[in-house]
């Protein structure tokens, strides 16, 4: 069960939950695909007992980077409620960012050449005050924007 469903008050809804881009996805297998080369090259390089230890060791590094990096992507929720928007983060440890869809003030995408190409970006949320809400490389950012903006219109 999602945190936001375990979450939510009475007469609240989850609405819309956003999903990040596949490509997101890559950097946890880049870390582990880096490391096997870098542990294949020192394995071959240096064919000695020492070397293939050392050889293990990037190699089980790799892995456990790529594991907490696999986790961390799996374990984000980012989800917009009929009452508020919430981004929570965490493995173990929980770490949640909420805000009221009547304080939203603006709603600003952050896109590259490299995300209008592939359709992810960043959804920058602000609100009342210094708060701001911060969704990283989501799948298709201008449906988010505007997914939010039904649910609590922005008042110009």
């Amino acid at each position: 069960m999602l945190f936001i469903e375990q979450s939510l008050s009475r007469n609240e809804k989850i609405e819309s939950v956003f999903k990040l881009h596949w490509l997101a996805w890559l950097q946890p297998v880049i870390i582990l695909l880096t490391a096997g080369v870098i542990s294949l090259l020192s394995y071959g390089l240096l064919a000695a007992l020492f070397m293939t230890w050392v050889s293990y060791a990037i190699l089980a590094v790799g892995f456990f980077g790529f594991l907490y990096e696999w986790l961390q992507l799996k374990f984000l929720e980012q989800a917009a409620t009929n009452k508020r928007v919430v981004l929570k983060q965490g493995i173990i440890a929980r770490r949640t960012q909420e805000m009221k869809l009547k304080a939203i003030e603006t709603i600003e995408i952050d896109q590259s050449i490299f995300g209008r190409i592939f359709g992810f970006g960043n959804v920058k949320i602000t609100g009342r005050g210094i708060s701001d809400l911060i969704f990283k490389s989501i799948d298709n950012p201008v449906e988010v924007k505007r997914s939010i903006e039904s649910i609590a219109p922005i008042s110009d």
